[in-house]
């Protein structure tokens, strides 16, 4: 069976004259425009069922993100795929889940985290963090933690003023919400936002 195309118009030789088998320009147009205004707000409602727009307060994540810097989280992506080490995520602070953090993840669920003098190390290797300022370098030490399962250990790259996992323990999955993917304001920090997880 085959299927039928209809045209809008007539097919071949001039059009007819009385206006029958033609539509009017103002027919079309609004046609047009009630197709343009449907696939607008389509994709206005997949934005924002996707994506989020939030503001970084503080510089815990200095130099990579700055304060009042906004930024674009996905809330989708960690349905299909799993949280890597080096993701900048957005999660609900443990101690009081009214607030958001912003934060670097640096050890999975079943790795072992530990800092010594300064250097993180998982499982036992060490880890170049180059989005380190070397002038924001913590000499501090902490203990070694094996993570449970669903739980993520995060740190600011700002490390002498971060408050984050070393402070009160790693984040449980239910916790992180979105990963930040990119920045629009201000205009000069527009643009994608890489993850990097170090050289182990």
């Amino acid at each position: 069976m085959t299927d039928v195309v209809h045209s809008q118009g007539p097919v071949g030789g001039a059009p007819r004259r009385g206006g029958r088998g033609r539509f009017p320009l103002s027919f079309l147009s609004l046609g047009w425009l009630r197709d343009l205004l449907v696939a607008v707000l389509l994709a206005l409602a997949i934005i924002a069922f996707v994506y989020q727009p939030v503001k970084v307060e503080g510089t815990s994540m200095a130099p990579r993100l700055s304060d009042q810097e906004r930024i674009v989280i996905n809330k989708f992506i960690y349905r299909f795929g799993p949280i890597e080490r080096g993701d900048i995520v957005v999660f609900r602070y443990p101690r009081d889940p009214a607030k958001s953090f912003i934060k670097r993840v640096v050890g999975l669920p079943g790795e072992t985290i530990e800092i010594r003098r300064g250097v993180l190390y998982v499982n036992e290797v060490p880890v170049h963090e180059d989005y380190v300022p070397a002038e924001e370098f913590d000499p501090h030490s902490h203990p070694p933690l094996r993570l449970p399962a669903q739980h993520y250990f995060v740190l600011g790259d700002h490390r002498r003023s971060s408050n984050d996992s070393r402070a009160w323990g790693p984040v449980h999955r239910d916790y992180i919400y979105g990963k930040a993917v990119f920045a629009y304001w201000p205009p000069d920090r527009f643009g994608v936002i890489e993850t990097t997880n170090g050289n182990e």
